[in-house]
């Protein structure tokens, strides 16, 4: 019987995918700032977000994404660039929230509007993370067998990935989350929401510094 993945190839890469899963990043540093900022529940939809752009980046590996980056240098740097700049906008937006008095309108946003931002922002900081790219471009492509079948080994290294992802973001988001508890003291929140914004700048610089 043939297996979908090479067993050495496959234990090789879990040991590396468990490593790049628990390393910071900007998505893991994203998923922090989600947590402190909106709590729990919408940490966990950001990670949901991020993993839903990882499954396009498979896709896109499937389709052949190597040759696409190879082709295209310049529209996948100019991706990156638009992402890191929205992730930058999201940062100071969190300090200019810091550094005025919000009313109680703002901060009683509606749920829908939240949940909706958490996933579309997450799925940007993904779809943009250099992080992302390096993966699909180099990490996972020696880990392929060219004389097994494509989809079936990507859907292995898929399942690994997101499940790696989704347990490391989710540790990140909800210890971020953790810390919410104490925002309805004005000084944290103040505090609170000036942390948040330089780990989204920080995360911002991560994903422009990379080229």
């Amino acid at each position: 019987m043939i297996l979908p993945v090479d067993p050495a190839r496959y234990s090789a890469f879990l040991a590396i995918m468990a490593l790049m899963a628990v390393t910071p990043g900007p998505a893991n540093l994203f998923a922090i700032a989600t947590g402190m900022q909106r709590g729990r529940a919408q940490a966990l939809i950001g990670v949901a977000g991020m993993n839903a752009a990882t499954l396009v980046w498979f896709g896109g590996a499937a389709l052949g994404l190597g040759a696409l980056v190879a082709a295209f240098p310049a529209a996948f740097r100019l991706l990156a660039i638009a992402g890191g700049l929205y992730v930058a906008w999201l940062g100071l937006r969190s300090i200019w929230s810091g550094v005025r008095r919000q009313d109680e309108a703002a901060a009683q946003a509606p749920a829908v509007h939240r949940a909706r931002s958490a996933l579309l922002d997450g799925f940007s900081v993904q779809i943009a993370n250099p992080k992302a790219l390096l993966f699909f471009t180099a990490v996972l492509p020696p880990f392929i067998d060219p004389a097994r079948q494509i989809i079936p080994q990507l859907l292995l290294f898929a399942t690994a990935t997101i499940g790696f992802d989704v347990l490391a973001m989710s540790a990140y988001g909800l210890g971020g989350a953790a810390l919410s508890a104490r925002m309805n003291e004005p000084a944290f929140k103040r505090g609170f929401s000036l942390l948040v914004g330089l780990m989204l700048i920080t995360a911002a610089v991560l994903i422009l510094s990379r080229r």
